[in-house]
């Protein structure tokens, strides 16, 4: 077993002051992530389990606890290196997918290889290789309008996924998705771990793909409260 540390959070709280009163959405979350490991987190809606991935991918501060990537305190960086740190080695695939309208697929899917200042020709080069792997091969000059929810979902996976981060988090992965590209979505994810080593923190309520995680999670009022089998 692998006995390196990717990801580890430590006594993770997150609270909300509601018209006086204090809501609590993360208590005290403890958990490890090792590289390359692939985990599903299951549970009700209104458990915290997006508020989590959003606190695990920097996006948002926790209220107390720490979250180390390599051993590292990240939440200590100042915002230039969080931000570039975040683009580096994170892919986020989120329930609401955040493309950007006025741009086609192609061009959103080159976005976070551009901010890292790649070559335009090697950002579309590496962009159209992930577009034809997720199946929009013939819809990546259309902009988010004019494509199905399945297929602005298949777009926000290719962008997740185009500079091989370490580790990607999603929320509902394929949730607007049939069976068949469900199916397919699942292959990719296993290849990218198995070829890239990419570790994995699945949000789902899809149980075929949890079943297919080796560990899976539920989390409950806030808390990762059991280990269970899928």
């Amino acid at each position: 077993m692998n006995d390196a540390i990717l990801l580890e959070a430590r006594g993770l709280s997150k609270s909300f002051d509601h018209e006086g009163q204090r809501i609590d959405v993360l208590q005290r979350i403890d958990l490890v992530l090792r590289p390359g490991e692939r985990v599903a987190i299951i549970g009700s809606s209104g458990a915290g389990k997006s508020t989590l991935l959003h606190v695990l991918g920097t996006l948002d501060r926790p209220s107390t606890g720490s979250i180390l990537f390599d051993g590292i305190d990240v939440m200590k960086l100042g915002a230039a290196a969080l931000a570039e740190f975040r683009n580096a080695s994170i892919g986020f695939m989120f329930q609401f997918h955040h493309l950007l309208p006025v741009f086609t697929a192609l061009e959103n899917v080159m976005m976070p290889l551009l901010i890292r200042r790649r070559a335009r020709a090697e950002a579309r080069d590496e962009a159209e290789r992930w577009l034809e792997a997720v199946g929009l091969k013939d819809r990546m000059r259309h902009r988010p309008g004019e494509l199905s929810g399945g297929e602005q979902q298949r777009v926000a996976l290719a962008r997740a996924l185009v500079g091989h981060p370490r580790l990607l988090l999603a929320d509902e992965p394929t949730g607007n998705l049939d069976s068949h590209t469900s199916a397919g979505i699942h292959a990719l994810f296993e290849q990218m771990n198995t070829e890239h080593g990419t570790a994995m923190l699945l949000v789902t309520h899809n149980a075929d793909l949890a079943a297919r995680m080796p560990r899976c999670l539920r989390m409950r009022d806030g808390q990762l409260i059991e280990e269970v089998t899928a």
